[in-house]
């Protein structure tokens, strides 16, 4: 691994820092005004609308320019976006451009592996890219529990004063916000130094008709694929039910804990403590042709995730997110390895994972659906925990059983 490799992961840290700080921000703006509580899964919605409608649109633009410039300009659209919440935009709206700006961010910053690196790397490259990713959200979720607590953010605004200067930054989500701007400005600086590489699978068409065309070609391409649609359905449902895990804890933290949101916000970083140990003992114990045979782990998850059900300690709720956190690193990095591998070989990176993001955020958004219509019904927090922990088990064992012997699960 060299410098280039470094600078691709330091771009991507702060600008998922960004992202993670910016998300507990907004959720704070919203109880700050009284919105409903179902406008906070709304709120992530909001964000993961442009990887839905973008995906035929994203992998080509990806694909046609060198992918650090394409990073460079997403993440300028999301620093817009961040400006735009703190000038007074209703969050909905400013967090949708912020994931306008991350939705064609994101083809770029995993293709650029496939194009830097060789195969062999992929699963190492990965566990690096989701390790500080990882890093990323539990940082995030401290430092954006810290700067929205009350007594905390208070403290800070008084430093933040500067003398016959009026900043407009009054309130604890005003002072988060201004400070996400300045980590997606460090962000944008590292993207100006990575490496430019030759473009790979340029897009044969810039027409949106044949853009799309082409998106459901892929589409179909890597679901007909047996091992792109195992690691595919895999990695769907990982990244569906962890973002609605994201808000179930902080709901469950207030009534099982009697958290706060800043408390609660801390807790979350756990579940990602997690993530980042699974990551590591990934990348140590399984090759990208021994992938499938994590799904295992996947139905554990789903049990695990149950038991939260019973706790009410401090300190076992703290091991139980950890372990689930680890369960689901472990089995979505080979996955995720596994995909791009397939992806690449078969279509391009920048369209492969354009694919893989629409699956994923349609799940998102389905997931968070389900979730916001949950709490707009008073569903219980605990009716909610195993409706989901059901669904993780369940799907993963049907998805065990359908490709446990499958005779096609080689890597190449």
């Amino acid at each position: 691994m060299n410098l280039g490799f470094y600078t691709i992961l330091a771009a991507q840290f702060f600008s998922a820092l960004a992202d993670n700080v910016l998300l507990f921000a907004a959720i704070a703006l919203l109880q700050e005004i009284n919105a409903p509580s179902w406008h906070t899964p709304i709120l992530q919605e909001s964000f993961i609308i442009s990887y839905i409608f973008l995906a035929p649109f994203v992998g080509a633009f990806a694909d046609s320019l060198p992918k650090g410039r394409v990073m460079f300009l997403s993440n300028s659209i999301k620093l817009i976006g961040c400006l735009a919440m703190l000038f007074g935009l209703n969050p909905l709206i400013a967090y949708g451009l912020v994931g306008f700006g991350a939705a064609a961010y994101s083809p770029a910053k995993y293709g650029i592996l496939t194009e830097f690196l060789p195969h062999s790397k992929l699963v190492l490259a990965n566990s690096w890219m989701e390790g500080l990713t990882v890093g990323a959200i539990i940082l995030g979720a401290v430092l954006g529990g810290i700067l929205i607590s009350p007594n905390i953010a208070e403290q800070m605004l008084k430093w933040w004063d500067v003398p016959f200067i009026e900043t407009g930054i009054d309130t604890p989500p005003e002072l988060a916000m201004a400070i996400v701007a300045g980590l997606y400005i460090t962000a944008g600086l590292f993207n100006l130094y990575i490496p430019r590489l030759p473009i790979d699978h340029t897009p044969l068409g810039k027409n949106p008709a044949f853009l799309i065309k082409e998106f459901i070609h892929c589409f179909k391409l890597l679901w007909k694929d047996p091992l792109g649609q195992v690691s595919l359905a895999v990695t769907t449902l990982f990244w569906g039910t962890g973002a609605s895990l994201r808000l179930i804890v902080l709901a469950w933290a207030g009534v099982a804990l009697h958290y706060d949101i800043g408390q609660a916000a801390k807790l979350t970083a756990w579940v990602a403590v997690g993530i980042a140990i699974g990551s590591i003992l990934a990348a140590r114990f399984i090759k990208i042709g021994q992938a499938v045979k994590v799904l295992p782990v996947g139905i554990g998850m789903g049990i695990v995730v149950l038991m939260m059900t019973f706790v009410h300690s401090p300190l076992i709720a703290v091991l139980l997110l950890i372990a689930i956190g680890t369960m689901g690193g472990f089995f979505v990095v080979p996955m995720n390895a596994l995909l791009q591998h397939r992806g690449h070989l078969l279509m391009g990176s920048g369209s492969s994972i354009a694919v893989q993001n629409f699956n994923e955020n349609l799940c998102i958004f389905i997931m968070l659906a389900l979730y916001a219509l949950m709490v707009r019904l008073d569903f219980n927090i605990y009716t909610i925990i195993v409706v989901f922990g059901l669904l993780l088990s369940g799907i993963m064992t049907g998805l065990y059983k359908k490709h446990a012997h499958d005779q096609d699960s080689r890597w190449y």
